[in-house]
């Protein structure tokens, strides 16, 4: 059998290199009847006027670009209609007639829209995230596009950085796993079918690790922090075959990424094998200007050398490439290398088969909001959500008495999507007050609104830059409270809905404080004053700072921007429809000065116990060491029970393999998910380790009373490391094997390897 296998593996893979080489060959071919002028054009992305802009520059005089073959791509429109007239022009009015790729950004679902992903990294739950990418794919596909720019991996440490909420949070492997499942749900196995959407990794690299968490900042670290902590999900993604890779805003090395050859060149092609093709950011190329390395013609000219094929809106190449060419700047191979990489990704698409593939004007009715699509958004956000306190077991609630239901999100739908939603429509989304009357229609539901999202018009007329999410209501703030306390006083029990509008996080949407605003909490405290139960529901698109909520509520439950079935699925959470199995994959600060905090932290030579206040340790004067939420973390309506960890040899030589097994029994009263987590812990290396770093997990289900063994498998692969010399190496000696249900909940193991 074993044979059958490899011959089986063999034959697949010698089908895949023909395909391959077919379609270089057939791009040569092409590429040789091409004019200079039609080469730099391939390498133009564009966007028309009255698209969905996601920057602040627009194309112009686009048709007549189309047709003179100066335009490679286009994004930021959708409908079959309107992609199949663009795609007339270029394969029936331009020379070659050679077909446009169509891209947009589809973050977290196209019109279907899912939990932002840092929601969606919570369900630590490969097969949901994998799902939410293939519907996102059919969706977007049958509004005639044919390109996602997405998944975002960048690893993000600072949760003021906006863009913390499009990503999958602060751990290379869950962040690697996750972009592997996204890519194979984008593309399918096969990028030529009509529902497959090519990939388009961003952003290339280390982007998440801006200073001070402001957007579009510098980043400045060592190489062993890149390969070991910021790279790795990159290179899963570039692993799981993803066909596109974009590059990002930062500089690496003093070089912007945009132009920068070892990161596109050296590190992206020759180290990792990467055959796709990598595209700019929005005029990140122009932008190379103020990073301080040149005129616009000087940094295209770098740029195109250093590896970067297609030039998004910035118009760089289009207009001084070939000037540079002729000064002696670019080699016409230069060109011809970055425009045969835009023609091969056309053919793996099967765009020169067929230009219209995906464009079918009876495939949005069928394919787009469907009851299926809205039934698997509302499992998926149901799974996504981490419940962070539980005081008393006051959830689930029942489905009867009365409910106050206050909070500016409460009875909202604008603000459900979240951030990065270019073509869902809020509209369409379940509020959660219609969530709670839908899951629990016996229920006396009283609302009132309590506070404005914010009372800060300055910072709301920020917070509405892409349109109005943040309202203010006519009356005072101190009658909406009075409203909010006069319900509750007439409940059971009190639910707030509060958080964020859906971009004060996001790009361009840092926040110096991360806290709810002060609207919000003078509504809390004022609820709590009534001495009846409350319950805190967060929508939000960051890790936030809360304390005094942690404190004083005596249940908390995190449901992000939880999507378009937002309202059905926090009632199906609230009401124990769904027993909460999220876990957190960014740590929740006490307070921002303890920014960057994260699991996987160094030592230091005074590292502090924790114990009392030492002087001359590592520590604050204010404030504990602690997060108030670690990675990891996330509790249910059941108790999960772990047993010591058992390791099948404690004492391995070389290159072998053990096991690491506990058991986990489910001692609770409710069905429930777990997420089992295992942390290795290397004392003694050549170089110096984190305290504990993530090397594997896996979701289980079990019922009230039922046990499991839980094993993970341990060889020298999870041992190694990035050495001085950038070499993944290991080194034999004593390992600490900790599994548990969070990275700071842990049963540990001692193993020495030898060689």
């Amino acid at each position: 059998m074993k044979k059958i296998i490899t011959l089986a593996a063999c034959f697949i893979a010698g089908i895949l290199s023909y395909a391959q080489n077919d379609i270089a060959s057939k791009a040569k071919a092409l590429l040789a009847k091409m004019t200079l002028q039609e080469k730099i054009g391939q390498l133009n992305l564009i966007i028309p006027g009255g698209a969905a802009v996601t920057g602040s520059v627009v194309s112009n005089d686009v048709e007549n670009k189309i047709r003179q073959g100066k335009v490679g791509g286009l994004f930021g429109i959708t409908s079959p209609e309107k992609i199949r007239k663009v795609q007339d022009m270029a394969v029936k009015e331009s020379r070659l007639h050679i077909p446009l790729i169509f891209g947009l950004d589809v973050i977290h679902g196209h019109k279907t829209i899912f939990p932002i992903p840092l929601g969606l990294s919570a369900s630590w739950d490969m097969g949901l995230i994998e799902q939410s990418a293939h519907i996102a794919a059919k969706e977007a596909t049958a509004d005639g596009l044919n390109w996602a720019f997405s998944p975002m991996v960048d690893i993000a440490r600072d949760p003021r950085w906006g863009r913390i909420s499009e990503g999958s949070g602060e751990d290379p492997y869950l962040g690697g796993e996750i972009a592997k499942a996204m890519v194979r749900g984008y593309q399918g196995k096969d990028m030529t079918k009509q529902d497959a959407l090519m990939a388009c990794v961003k952003h290339f690299a280390l982007y998440g690790g801006a200073e001070a968490g402001r957007e579009y900042n510098t980043v400045d670290m060592s190489r062993i922090k890149m390969y070991e902590y910021y790279l790795p999900p990159y290179k899963a993604a570039v692993d799981a075959g993803a066909g596109s890779i974009m590059s990002s805003f930062n500089e690496i090395d003093g070089v912007p990424a945009t132009g920068n050859k070892w990161l596109l060149t050296d590190l992206l092609r020759k180290e990792w094998g990467f055959k796709g093709f990598v595209v700019s950011d929005y005029t990140s190329l122009n932008e190379m200007t103020n990073h301080g390395v040149g005129d616009l013609q000087t940094v295209a000219a770098q740029a195109l050398k250093a590896g970067l094929d297609m030039d998004m809106v910035g118009e760089g190449f289009l207009t001084t490439i070939e000037k540079s060419l002729k000064e002696g700047r670019v080699t016409v191979a230069d060109i011809d290398r970055a425009c045969l990489r835009i023609l091969e990704a056309k053919y793996k698409l099967g765009l020169f088969d067929n230009p219209y593939k995906s464009i079918d004007e009876t495939r949005p009715a069928k394919d787009i909001l469907t009851a299926e699509n809205r039934a698997a958004a509302r499992k998926i956000a149901a799974h996504s959500m981490v419940l962070l306190k539980n005081q008393n077991q006051l959830l689930p609630l029942k489905k009867s008495g009365t409910i106050a239901l206050v909070g500016p999100l409460a009875d909202n739908k604008r603000n459900m999507l979240g951030t990065w939603v270019v073509a869902g429509d809020w509209n369409k989304s379940v509020s959660v007050l219609e969530g709670v009357k839908n899951v629990a229609p016996g229920i006396n539901v009283l609302t009132a609104k309590g506070a404005n999202i914010t009372d800060d018009h300055f910072f709301a007329s920020r917070a509405n830059a892409l349109g109005e999410e943040v309202t203010f209501d006519s009356r005072t703030p101190q009658a909406m409270i009075d409203e909010a306390v006069s319900v509750a006083a007439k409940s059971d029990v009190v639910v707030a809905v509060v958080g964020e509008a859906a971009d004060m996080s996001g790009e361009s949407a840092s926040r110096a404080d991360i806290s709810l605003p002060e609207s919000q909490l003078n509504l809390l405290k004022a609820l709590k004053r009534t001495g009846k139960p409350l319950v805190v529901v967060l929508i939000n698109g960051r890790p936030l700072t809360l304390v005094w909520e942690n404190n004083n509520a005596d249940a908390m439950l995190e449901a992000w921007a939880p999507g378009t079935e937002a309202g059905n699925a926090i009632a199906d959470v609230l009401f124990g429809v769904y027993n909460p199995s999220g876990k957190l994959s960014a740590t929740f600060p006490r307070s921002v000065g303890q920014i960057p905090i994260y699991y996987n932290h160094k030592n230091t030579g005074r590292p502090f116990d924790g114990k009392g206040f030492p002087k001359f340790k590592s520590n604050y004067l204010d404030e504990s060491n602690d997060p108030l939420y670690p990675f990891g973390y996330g509790l249910s309506y059941t108790n999960f029970e772990y047993s010591p960890v058992m390791l099948s040899n404690a004492s391995p030589k070389g290159d072998t393999k053990i096991t690491a097994t506990v058991t986990v029994t489910n001692d609770g009263k409710y069905a429930g998910e777990e997420v089992v987590q295992l942390y290795i812990t290397d004392p003694v290396a050549s170089v110096t380790r984190a305290v504990k770093d993530l090397k594997g997990f896996q979701k289980i289900a079990l019922q009230p009373g039922e046990s499991k063994e839980v094993s993970f498998t341990i060889g020298t692969e999870q041992l190694s490391f990035f050495n001085s010399d950038l070499k993944k190496v290991w080194e034999p000696g004593k390992f600490i094997v900790h599994i548990g249900t969070s990275s700071s909940n842990v049963k540990s193991a001692e193993l020495n390897w030898s060689r």
